[in-house]
């Protein structure tokens, strides 16, 4: 899939004579902090609302602005990927997509894209959680998905981050909802274990159903 078919029809786009305050109506309206701005359907630039509410006369037209310059896109054959790091890094609500002599596609959302993410990357399927933690020269994906291969565990997402230390932290989602015999495992691998997330059951808990049921019988 491509950034283009996750395009929003619900965006709208503001004008040169357009006002200032005419522009934060419609932000407001939408929920959007940024509206593009297009002249011939050519996509001019991202009208940000703290820009907009700087102004001294809000009733000015959109034209006499000055933040012409500030114009983030993505083109439309990129990944949702791609766009979800390029909004991240700019804090943006809204990205425009345009084409190679940035002509004005459409739009995508902050929330289009998580939906996306959601659906896409196993986030939203039931399963455990581990985090593992490994110098980067020792990461090998290989060898986990071996690990959890052989415990019958399927990866189902896998999400890598490094910390500030310079460590890699590998979030892996599993097709199981109990992960102490996975985790286990991969100690004993010396894998780092940082944090596990699951439905695990506890011997205490085991042993006081095990009584009521042997109470139950005995009645």
């Amino acid at each position: 899939m491509n950034i283009n078919q996750l395009i929003s029809p619900s965006v709208p786009t503001l004008l040169n004579d357009d006002s200032g305050s005419s522009a934060l109506e419609l932000m407001e309206d939408n929920k959007l902090s940024q509206l593009p701005l297009l002249e011939d359907d050519n996509y001019i630039t991202l009208v940000q609302e703290k820009d907009v509410l700087e102004w001294q006369d809000t009733e000015a037209h959109l034209s006499t602005g000055e933040f012409a310059n500030y114009k983030p896109g993505i083109l439309s054959g990129a990944h949702p990927f791609e766009a979800m790091r390029i909004m991240n890094q700019m804090n943006l609500s809204v990205l425009p997509v345009i084409d190679h002599e940035y002509k004005y596609l459409g739009a995508v959302t902050r929330d289009i894209l998580l939906k996306y993410i959601t659906e896409n990357s196993g986030i939203d399927l039931q399963g455990g959680i581990i985090v593992l933690e490994v110098a980067p020269r020792d990461y090998t994906l290989v060898e986990i998905a071996r690990i959890c291969e052989n415990e019958d565990v399927a990866i189902m997402s896998v999400q890598v981050h490094t910390n500030e230390q310079g460590m890699m932290q590998i979030t892996l989602k599993v097709n199981r909802t109990s992960v102490s015999a996975l985790v286990a495992t991969f100690e004993r691998h010396n894998y780092v274990v940082k944090e596990s997330f699951g439905e695990e059951h506890n011997d205490d808990d085991l042993s006081g159903k095990y009584n009521l049921l042997m109470n139950y019988i005995n009645m």
